[in-house]
């Protein structure tokens, strides 16, 4: 009886220690520095980019604590200014959602360029991962305007050896079903089509980001 025991107790200990030696893995600490595309205006606040995107990578099991760092109206500049306060420490991943605004305003390209050339260098000098969501200049400012703008996203990807999902609107951008009454900000329905169409590119985003840990 006595021997039964001390092999039950025994068997604890090891399948205690066992279960300390593989903790389960912390979620990984994302932030989404954006403008009202990710900050999600005009919707409820679960509807918001960040927030069905962490909704549907954790279906998938992958865990995540992501933060909504969505300012309305703001440009790359304005995102650039905010960067250290809307970054905080311990992040260990940015998604990039900047450029919308500065499209829509005609702002010189250049500087919208060296706004973002800015953001990721400094992430990286904080050895913080990027991943870069393209976006693509309205016609109306020709087609000049539009060839500088429309580059600047894979040429930093490039440059700068950082994921870029090439645009952030793809398969909702013009189709009014997906869009609010504005014809910019998509619908709830709009935001789970960016979702499917980005997941592929921030699963791998994420996997770099966990090979990292170990």
């Amino acid at each position: 009886m006595h021997i039964a025991v001390l092999m039950l107790a025994l068997m604890t200990i090891a399948t205690n220690a066992s279960a300390q030696a593989q903790p389960t893995a912390k979620p990984i600490k994302l932030v989404v520095l954006g403008d009202s595309l990710s900050a999600g205006l005009g919707l409820p606040a679960q509807d918001a980019f960040p927030q069905k995107l962490q909704k549907a990578l954790q279906a998938k099991g992958i865990a995540v604590d992501m933060t909504n760092a969505g300012v309305s109206g703001d440009t790359t500049s304005g995102g650039r200014d905010r960067l250290d306060w809307s970054v905080p420490d311990g992040t260990e991943g940015v998604i990039v959602e900047l450029g919308a605004n500065d499209a829509l305003r005609g702002i010189d390209p250049d500087l919208a360029r060296t706004a973002l050339t800015d953001i990721i260098q400094r992430l990286k000098a904080r050895k913080i991962p990027v991943m870069l969501c393209g976006m693509l200049a309205p016609p109306n400012y020709g087609a000049d305007y539009a060839a500088r703008f429309n580059s600047i996203y894979p040429e930093l990807a490039k440059k700068f050896d950082v994921p870029l999902y090439p645009f952030f609107l793809d398969g909702v951008a013009a189709d009014a079903k997906l869009n609010q009454p504005d014809g910019i900000h998509p619908t709830a329905a709009g935001v789970d089509i960016i979702v499917g169409n980005i997941m592929p590119t921030v699963e791998a985003f994420i996997g770099t980001i966990a090979g990292q840990r170990s």
